[in-house]
């Protein structure tokens, strides 16, 4: 049997815009197994970003349940929620979010600021994190001095530097040009081939196609689960920067 690392039930999620209640998400209801590399796909408003929202614990559900590594974490508080994201989960954003002033390593370590990790681990793990997506040679670099496929590549490592059981990804290839995305989503294969459960948020089909299963939404709803039996994948793609060791 599968070990279901995340588990929703019936969520739906409701706004309030003056006198009129907006349905972002209803009725959601998913199991997505460890080790699972996962699309979610639908256009601007089909309730996408609201799910990634849910289940990165940036938010919380109006109703139903939602079970992240088996625990029910629906109804936590902002301070659970935030102990929850920075010990479970990793995030990627489509614009980098890295301190301008901070080197490579330096940025890598952020989030080892709010972990039960002793500070003299953290350059360690931060160096670590940066090997496994290809970036040794770049540790002292700033943004500045960093390709964007290599700044993609730092927010990648910070993502995974605290272990995370999940990696969420939300238009990782949008700020790239088309050859660097096909990288970066190379590398999510690699890592999700390690062991990592990898959820890609996306309005792009041919991003969607490189995991092994799809979730489609619109209008706010689960429209469709299909398995992906041959993910895309650029097996001819070999980059200086490629993944060299798997994280320890």
């Amino acid at each position: 049997m599968p070990e279901w690392i995340i588990e929703t039930i019936e969520l739906c999620k409701e706004y309030r815009l003056g006198t009129e209640t907006v349905n972002a998400l209803t009725d959601f209801s998913v199991r997505i197994a460890r080790g699972e590399m996962v699309s979610i796909m639908g256009p601007s408003g089909s309730g996408k970003s609201t799910c990634m929202h849910l289940l990165g614990c940036l938010d919380t559900a109006t109703s139903g349940k939602y079970l992240l590594d088996g625990t029910d974490v629906s109804h936590f508080k902002r301070d659970q929620l935030a102990e929850t994201r920075n010990g479970k989960i990793g995030f990627v954003f489509q614009s980098f979010n890295l301190l301008p002033r901070a080197t490579a390593l330096e940025n890598v370590e952020l989030p080892l600021n709010y972990a039960r990790c002793e500070r003299a681990q953290w350059r360690k793990r931060a160096a670590e994190a940066l090997d496994a997506v290809g970036l040794s040679h770049r540790l002292s670099h700033l943004p500045t001095q960093l390709s964007g496929g290599e700044m993609q590549r730092v927010a990648i490592a910070r993502a995974l530097v605290n272990k995370p059981s999940l990696l969420l990804a939300d238009e990782p290839t949008g700020a790239l040009d088309s050859q660097t995305g096909i990288e970066i989503l190379t590398l999510f294969q690699s890592l999700n081939e390690q062991g990592i459960t990898v959820a890609l948020v996306t309005h792009d089909a041919n991003v969607a196609s490189y995991a092994r299963r799809i979730l489609r939404f619109n209008d706010g709803r689960l429209i469709g689960d299909e398995q992906v039996d041959q993910p895309r994948r650029d097996a001819d793609v070999i980059t200086k920067e490629g993944p060299s060791n798997p994280m320890p």
